[in-house]
């Protein structure tokens, strides 16, 4: 169908959504979108008329197809993953274990500088404070070479 055709399937859409009626909704959406549309509207429960829906009014994909023969390989994939884990680790120390003594390094030089600026600090501070108040309170007035005097 044409724009007709499109607004008039989606007219009859709203009217049964409206009106509760979602098995009819779904019946008459196309094939796609109906199987997409009782994807998301099944919320767990067997859509009338769905080829798939079970007898017992079971649902939704398929869990557990396998059964025991799913958990046995369980245990060895995460026994694998945890040994792999282990490696992972070890590479990782071993590529992080240059950069972790560089910070040692430069933690210890900065704790270094530290307490050179400490000393430093207590040594000439007295001194600094006498200079800083000496220039604040030595004022000499001058005239400022660019004032002039008109007159």
């Amino acid at each position: 169908g044409g724009a007709t055709g499109a607004s008039a399937d989606r007219a009859r859409l709203d009217q049964l959504t409206r009106g509760g009626d979602l098995a009819e909704v779904g019946r008459c959406l196309p094939p796609r979108s109906r199987r997409r549309w009782r994807r998301r509207h099944s919320h767990g429960q067997s859509v009338a008329g769905h080829p798939a829906a079970a007898p017992g009014g079971e649902t939704g994909r398929r869990e557990g197809v396998r059964g025991p023969q799913a958990k046995e390989p369980e245990a060895e994939i995460e026994q694998y993953r945890l040994q792999r884990e282990k490696e992972f680790k070890a590479k990782e120390a071993a590529a992080l274990g240059s950069h972790g003594s560089c910070s040692t390094e430069v933690e210890k030089d900065t704790q270094e500088k530290m307490t050179i600026l400490q000393t430093f600090f207590r040594q000439n501070r007295d001194e600094v404070l006498d200079n800083l108040l000496a220039f604040v309170c030595d004022i000499r007035p001058e005239i400022h070479e660019n004032y002039r005097i008109n007159g």
